[in-house]
């Protein structure tokens, strides 16, 4: 039973009554986290999660969801607390055993506090809330956080929370003194859009950082001692798993309902990001039937899907491998960037099976699974529209014309849907000196 479905039968009032708590006509309760003489835990039906106001609290700060209430009611762990909420819905069979309590406990308990005191940030960033919408990545949809690099100052100092930070990561000495006679800190991953790796039983077990102010150097990182999935393991269930190649492309097709609701996403680290966690994650799915490929349209993604294509199929010969045909140049989020997000689903639609042969090793004296070559691009859409001179059609989701004064170019161009044309136009400007006076 998945988290998502533990949610769906769990609601925030089962909890409620079953440890006999009861909240007043507006919501509200005594905290039962802590010595609470006025109501402070605040009940939020709509979003089925619970705040505590009191900064007393051992929760506060935190958002609750009915697993979260449950672990935090029992103390117990993640995992604990997930086969407990399985168990009041009555369902079947129990997910796999979380982590014993101990230095592994500690640290997803940790990263979770963390992430959801970056989650909240957003709200509070303008900077933060701009790059998530420049991206199509809607927050109120995925979580995400934002890293200002703050959460170690003013009022939120906290020498165990700096200790915590040290151990795991997210904050780095500098060996100096601030100008208060301090200790001075590097913070790990600032100004960084930050999303949650997650393991078997959806704890938080490492964070992702994106910057939003660097696109040209290093723009990915990943908190020390990576492990989890993003954005977590697939539903045992599944039977179609999109694979993409970073998790800002996983993120975008998640926010796509008629994506969402027929497929399994999980995002790779990069062209070259296939760890063994994904592959014991992709092995575990027993009823699996299609694995996509929906990786960036450059020759490190087209290789990406021969060699990871040929290592998934290999012990799987009935499992069906498809590649997603994706124009040049363009990855996932930059298609809705320029394009209405109906493109996503129309390239699915359109995917193409891979093709295997049997090549032999040599020195080995063996056969192995090797992908042909002209798979990857055999879905490249045909028949772009007519070129006309000085029109480049190569790319019939990206037309472009260099004139004398700039390049033009016309994305989301869809000659076999005319009736629902939208485009974006962009005009490039080149040296002043080619510029007519």
């Amino acid at each position: 039973m998945t988290i998502a479905q533990i949610k769906e039968q769990l609601g925030l009032a089962d909890i409620i009554r079953h440890y006999g708590l009861k909240a007043d006509k507006h919501g509200r309760l005594r905290c039962p986290f802590h010595d609470d003489r006025t109501p402070s835990l605040q009940l939020y039906y709509k979003t089925q999660t619970a705040y505590c106001f009191s900064t007393g609290c051992r929760t506060h700060g935190r958002s609750m969801d009915v697993i979260d209430f449950i672990m935090h009611y029992e103390k117990c762990t993640k995992g604990e607390a997930i086969r407990k909420a399985e168990q009041l819905t009555g369902a079947g069979p129990v997910p796999p055993p979380s982590p014993a309590p101990g230095a592994a406990g500690e640290r997803t308990m940790f990263l979770d506090r963390m992430f959801t005191y970056f989650k909240n940030a957003v709200h509070n960033s303008k900077p933060a809330r701009d790059y998530l919408a420049s991206r199509c990545i809607d927050f109120r949809k995925t979580e995400a956080g934002y890293n200002a690099g703050q959460f170690h100052h003013g009022t939120r100092k906290d020498e165990t929370l700096i200790g915590q930070c040290l151990q795991y990561g997210l904050l780095m000495e500098l060996g100096a003194k601030a100008r208060t006679g301090e200790a001075a800190y590097k913070p790990f991953g600032k100004w960084c859009i930050v999303f949650a790796l997650r393991n078997p039983v959806h704890e938080i077990t490492g964070l992702y950082f994106r910057s939003t102010i660097n696109d040209k150097d290093q723009r990915h990182f990943y908190l020390r001692d990576r492990s989890g999935l993003y954005p977590g393991y697939p539903d045992r269930a599944a039977r179609r798993l999109i694979l993409t190649e970073s998790i800002i492309d996983a993120a975008t097709l998640l926010e796509q309902e008629p994506i969402k609701s027929r497929y399994a996403v999980l995002s790779l680290y990069g062209a070259n990001g296939f760890t063994e966690e994904h592959g014991t994650a992709i092995r575990g799915l027993e009823q699996l039937e299609e694995l996509i490929f929906f990786l960036n349209g450059d020759e490190a993604g087209q290789a990406a899907v021969s060699k990871y294509g040929a290592v998934l199929r290999s012990g799987r010969p009935k499992l069906k491998i498809t590649v997603v045909a994706v124009p040049q140049d363009e990855d996932v989020n930059s298609l809705v960037q320029g394009h209405s997000p109906e493109i996503l689903t129309h390239l699915l639609d359109t995917r193409k099976e891979l093709d295997f042969i049997l090549s032999t090793d040599a020195a080995a004296g063996t056969e192995k699974p090797a992908v042909l070559p002209a798979a990857a691009t055999a879905a490249v859409p045909s028949s772009p529209p007519e070129a006309l001179p000085g029109l480049d059609t190569q790319n019939p989701y990206n037309l472009k014309y260099r004139g004398r004064a700039a390049l033009y170019q016309v994305r989301g161009f869809r000659a076999e849907q005319p009736d629902s044309l939208r485009v974006t136009l962009q005009v490039i400007v080149q040296q002043p000196e080619h510029m007519p006076i």
